[in-house]
């Protein structure tokens, strides 16, 4: 009896797993990367620009490479210096004053070698002083924006941005806006920018990386 239930038993759970085995596997899902690609391709110039806005918003300054200008607001930090440590507007003339060692250069230089500047001078009052310089808010690197646009004004230059990306910062146009004669000054130079034909991927060496002080007008 006892065999007979064991057998019964075996042959059960034998053919339970023939019929698993014969089950269609569930259909194969591409892979996010995939998925991330063809999405990226679908969206507008519009959704592009406004994740590159998004992008900007968020990046950091780079410490080896942008390059200090009056207005820019600096955090200086010196290890276990609380009280020589704070948070300097960068003046007109391009100094800082600095606790201890007073006027300080910092226009023209980046973060990270007004940091060694800063320490250098340390040396004669501190051991070893370590010292970290970062850009809360820059101010030196601003384009421009004016006529029928929604959000006319300023703009800080952190990250390098198109035309395009910058009227889509700017909050679009207004209802009366000739998107088509679009003009970016810069300097003595004036450029033209044709919105129509940019944001259907035609004529693309008009959507320039702007410079700062470069005044865009929409008329």
């Amino acid at each position: 009896m006892r065999t007979a239930i064991f057998v019964a038993t075996t042959l059960s759970l034998a053919a339970g797993g023939v019929l698993a085995g014969q089950q269609a596997p569930p259909p194969e899902q591409a892979p996010a990367a995939q998925q991330s690609d063809k999405a990226e391709a679908t969206k507008t110039p519009e959704e592009k620009a406004a994740d590159a806005r998004s992008a900007a918003a968020g990046a950091p300054v780079d410490p080896k490479a942008f390059v200090i200008g009056p207005e820019d607001v600096l955090s200086v930090k010196v290890w276990r210096e609380p009280e020589n440590s704070g948070v300097f507007s960068v003046r007109p003339d391009g100094k800082i004053a600095i606790p201890l060692i007073g006027e300080v250069q910092a226009a023209g230089l980046t973060p990270l070698r007004l940091s060694a500047s800063i320490a250098e001078g340390l040396q004669r009052i501190l051991t070893h002083p370590e010292v970290t310089v970062s850009v809360e808010k820059v101010n030196s690197k601003k384009y421009y924006i004016q006529g029928e646009i929604n959000k006319p004004g300023a703009y800080p230059l952190i990250v390098p941005t198109s035309v395009l990306e910058a009227l889509v910062n700017a909050g679009g146009f207004r209802d009366f806006a000739n998107t088509k004669k679009i003009t970016i000054l810069r300097g003595s130079q004036t450029f033209k920018f044709n919105y129509k034909e940019v944001s259907k991927g035609k004529k693309m060496e008009q959507n320039i990386q702007l410079q700062p002080s470069d005044q865009i007008f929409v008329p």
